[in-house]
C-alpha cells in the first residue's frame, strides 16, 4: 500500500440492510444455505479453542474443485475484497495504469488508488476490443458483471486473456457471482488472479470466507504477501463444507435459471427497462428511482440504489431469490411505476 496515497481515498457504499424485518434483494446473496451449516459451524467451537495450521489444506483442495484448478493454487482470504487487496497489491505499484469497467464495484477503484495506481474505466461492453494490454500494469474484471449481470462470452474473455498474458499484464477476475452460474471458472488460467466469495452463493455472506487463485508467479506472489491465519476455524470449517454441496448449488442454479427470465419479462412488462442478465443479478432502469426504494421498503423489501455506480443515475439492482419473494417485491415494483 502506498502511504502517500491513504489520506485521499474513501470507503465506497455497499447494498445491505441493518432491519432484518426487510427481505434483502440488495446484497446479491443467496436465500438459503445448505442443510446442516448450523450443526458444521456448532461444532468447529472446538477447533476454535486451540492454535491451529494455517495451510487451510481441506479449504483448498475444495476450492481447487470447486474452480477447477490447483489446490496449491489457492490462496484463502476472508472475503472477495480481502483477495482483491492482495491481488492488487502484488500487481499494481505508484504511478500504474489499471484498467477498469465501467460501470463496476467501487472497490475496485479504490484498491488501485490505495496502491498509489491510477484507475482507467472503460464501458463494460466495449472493454475487451478497446483496452491495449501494453498500456495497462492490470485490468480488472468482474464475470459475471456487476452489477450489469451480463458476462463476456467465453471465447471473447479467453482472447483477452491470453492477449493480456501475451503483454505481461495480469488480469484480476472478480468471480463473487459466477457460482450462482454454470459459467467456467478463468481460475488456473495463467496471467490470471481469479476471487471467488464462498460465502454469497452459500447464503452466509456474513461469515467473510473466499480465496484467490493463480498459476506460476502470480500465484507465488500472493502465497508470500497473504496474511497468515487469514480464516478463523469456524471459517474454514463452514466454508469448505458449503464448497463440498453440489446439490445445493445445482438447486440454487436451476433456480436462478427458471425465475430470471420470468423477472426480466415482467419488469420490462412493467416498464422497468431490465439490462440482459446472464446470472442471479438484475438491473434495470426506473424513472423514478426514490420512488422505487420507498415503496419497495414500504412493502417490506430492501434493493439496491444503483446510482452508487459510475455512469449510471437512474438505476436500480436486485438479485433473484425464492419465487414467493420474487412475485411480491414485483408486486411492490407494480405499485412504484
Amino acid at each position: 500500500m502506498d502511504p502517500g496515497s491513504v489520506s485521499d481515498v474513501d470507503h465506497v457504499t455497499h447494498g445491505g440492510t441493518a432491519d432484518h424485518s426487510l427481505v434483502d434483494f440488495s446484497t446479491g446473496s443467496n436465500p438459503e444455505h445448505p442443510s446442516g451449516l448450523a450443526g458444521v459451524y456448532e461444532s468447529a467451537l472446538s477447533t476454535a479453542r486451540r492454535d491451529s495450521l494455517d495451510d487451510c489444506s481441506r479449504f483448498r483442495v475444495a476450492a481447487a474443485a470447486f474452480v477447477g484448478c490447483n489446490p496449491d493454487e489457492v490462496v484463502p482470504a476472508a472475503g472477495v475484497i480481502q483477495a482483491l487487496r492482495l491481488a492488487v497489491g502484488v500487481t499494481v505499484s505508484p504511478g500504474d495504469s489499471v484498467a477498469l469497467p465501467a460501470p463496476c464495484c467501487g472497490e475496485y477503484a479504490r484498491e488501485v488508488r490505495l496502491q498509489g495506481g491510477e484507475p482507467v474505466h472503460v464501458p463494460h461492453d466495449r472493454l475487451l476490443e478497446r483496452v491495449d494490454p501494453a498500456e495497462h500494469a492490470t485490468v480488472i474484471l468482474s464475470y459475471p458483471a456487476n452489477p450489469l449481470g451480463t458476462a463476456y462470452p467465453r471465447d471473447e474473455l479467453r482472447a483477452f486473456i491470453d492477449d493480456c498474458r501475451r503483454a505481461d499484464t495480469p488480469v484480476i477476475v472478480d468471480e463473487t457471482y459466477l457460482g450462482f452460474t454454470r459459467l467456467p471458472s478463468t481460475a488456473g488460467l495463467d496471467g490470471v488472479i481469479a476471487l471467488h466469495s464462498v460465502t454469497n452463493v452459500f447464503g452466509v455472506p456474513s461469515l467473510r470466507a473466499g480465496f484467490a487463485a493463480a498459476t506460476g508467479d502470480l500465484g507465488d506472489r500472493l502465497s508470500r504477501a497473504r496474511c497468515s491465519w487469514v480464516l478463523s476455524s469456524p471459517a474454514v470449517e463452514v466454508a469448505t463444507f458449503c464448497l463440498e454441496q453440489d446439490g445445493f448449488l445445482e438447486a440454487t442454479r436451476d433456480r436462478v435459471e427458471r425465475e430470471r427470465p420470468r423477472i426480466l419479462a415482467e419488469l420490462d412488462r412493467l416498464g422497468y427497462d431490465p439490462h440482459p442478465a446472464d446470472g442471479a443479478l438484475v438491473l434495470f432502469r426506473a424513472d423514478d428511482v426514490d420512488r422505487v426504494l420507498r415503496e419497495t421498503r414500504r412493502r417490506g423489501f430492501a434493493v439496491r440504489d444503483a446510482r452508487d455506480y459510475q455512469r449510471l443515475d437512474s438505476h436500480v439492482r436486485i438479485n433473484v431469490r425464492r419465487p414467493d419473494e420474487n412475485d411480491r417485491l414485483l408486486d411492490a415494483l407494480a405499485d412504484a411505476t
